[in-house]
């Protein structure tokens, strides 16, 4: 995805490039830096600072260092309603913990992934070929980190699933064995989106589409049902805001891809349907991982109704949980493979975001950012249908589907390990999306500085 020509109509060489576009450098490396493995042997890279989040926080320096420039975009009161209140639930979270000072780490985090870097996003992308160099480095991240994923299913290399180390987890390792399939989803939505755009040159739409159907074998070695719920999500959002002729086509494509890795080559064919079928058994034969996730699930709805306004505190959920749960709760999950001797590792959140925000931050904290969520996501897919932003729809079907496939994901999962970081990046796209500032013209050119 090329960045725009020049207002003359001549292609900019790289000096010229770096020279306008150098504050989105640190974007690109907050994605990009997710390519870097983990230290051989690290089970969890949570309360670490890493290669990305250290990229986020220059990302955010800049931002404001052109702020005070005067080089940024523009925000509508709602834009600023949106991306500060969750800021406010933080800090009224943070103060009213039990332990302050044992909160304030979980203040920091909150704060960098739901305030900081969305608004430095927005702020700092200031037009449609921006967005796009943004939405391709998660294709870039998403296709290293796959052939990383389906090298180790081949080789045996991988995480330890049911005995056999043939898990896909890229570099993030076996501590954190959604990062892979995260930020494949990622890739994927994102090609998904591109090829299904009918702004875009044909060659872009035809790469695009090759990268969505690659993408879609190291999803399935993820063994990851949270992943896939999610991308099929996003990816029916994406397709039915594209329109129908163009969805069918990719769907069809996407199903023959499926059905020749998994049926034809027999690629984790009985695997795929075992952790397919686990889906649906959440009451007559669940598995040891379902059962803790309810029991936790019910352990966070317990902390809530004891706290209902303000929640237990940020970084609050693992002091409380034993108290608030029942004896089916294991006393933590095995990881092993992938480079790392086996480590039993604590079950330390419901594994699912609305309920983590309830249950540490009470309805304060879940009204100030799975609202301005929802603001985001109506946004976002009315004025794609209503076909507002001529020439830039697909950033639209990229943003959209972005925050489908996370608010989705955050069902079945919560934020934590160095992936976590993207989930930022990806608020502030959808917001500069959902709320265009006035000064941003409606079609792909530069937008005022």
């Amino acid at each position: 995805m090329s960045l725009a020509v020049s207002l003359h109509g001549v292609r900019p060489g790289l000096p010229d490039l770096l020279r306008r576009h150098w504050p989105l450098l640190p974007l690109a490396a907050t994605v990009l830096f997710l390519l870097a493995p983990l230290p051989a042997g690290d089970a969890t890279a949570s309360g670490k600072v890493g290669p990305a989040d250290a990229a986020s926080l220059l990302l955010v320096l800049v931002c404001a260092v052109q702020a005070l420039r005067g080089r940024v975009r523009a925000l509508t009161p709602l834009g600023v309603l949106v991306l500060g209140m969750p800021a406010v639930g933080l800090a009224v979270a943070t103060v009213t913990a039990g332990d302050p000072y044992a909160a304030l780490p979980g203040f920091v985090r909150y704060l960098q992934v739901f305030v900081l870097v969305p608004a430095a996003v927005v702020l700092l992308v200031r037009d449609a070929g921006e967005f796009r160099l943004a939405g391709g480095c998660f294709v870039v991240l998403a296709l290293v980190q796959g052939a990383v994923g389906v090298v180790q299913y081949a080789t045996h290399t991988g995480a330890s699933y049911q005995g056999e180390d043939i898990r896909a987890v890229g570099t993030f390792g076996p501590g954190d064995v959604m990062g892979m399939a995260t930020v494949v989803s990622y890739g994927l939505v994102v090609a998904t989106a591109a090829a299904l755009a009918p702004g875009l040159p044909r060659r872009v739409r035809q790469a695009a589409g090759a990268a969505a159907l690659v993408l879609v074998l190291p999803l399935v070695l993820s063994f990851s049902r949270g992943a896939w719920i999610a991308t099929l999500a996003a990816a029916v959002l994406v397709m039915g805001l594209a329109g129908i002729r163009r969805a069918l086509k990719v769907l069809l494509a996407l199903a023959a891809a499926g059905v020749v890795l998994v049926g034809g080559l027999g690629v984790g064919s009985e695997t795929v349907a075992e952790r397919l079928t686990s889906i649906t058994q959440v009451s007559s034969a669940p598995d040891q991982s379902v059962t803790d996730r309810y029991t936790m699930w019910a352990a966070a709805e317990s902390m809530w109704r004891e706290r209902p306004a303000a929640g237990v505190g940020l970084k609050g959920f693992p002091a409380h949980r034993d108290g608030h749960s029942s004896l089916g709760l294991s006393s933590g999950s095995d990881t092993a493979g992938a480079g790392q001797a086996y480590i039993r590792q604590p079950l330390l959140s419901p594994h699912n975001m609305y309920l983590l925000i309830l249950s540490e931050q009470g309805l304060i904290g879940l009204t100030a950012l799975a609202g301005g969520w929802a603001v985001l996501l109506v946004a976002g897919i009315r004025r794609a249908v209503t076909g507002a932003g001529t020439g830039i729809r697909d950033c639209g079907l990229i943003a959209t589907g972005l925050l489908v496939w996370q608010l989705t994901d955050f069902l079945y999962a919560d934020i934590g390990g160095p992936s976590t970081v993207l989930t930022g990046v990806i608020i502030g796209l959808a917001a500069w999306w959902a709320l265009p500032s006035p000064a941003r013209p409606a079609h792909d050119g530069p937008a005022a500085r």
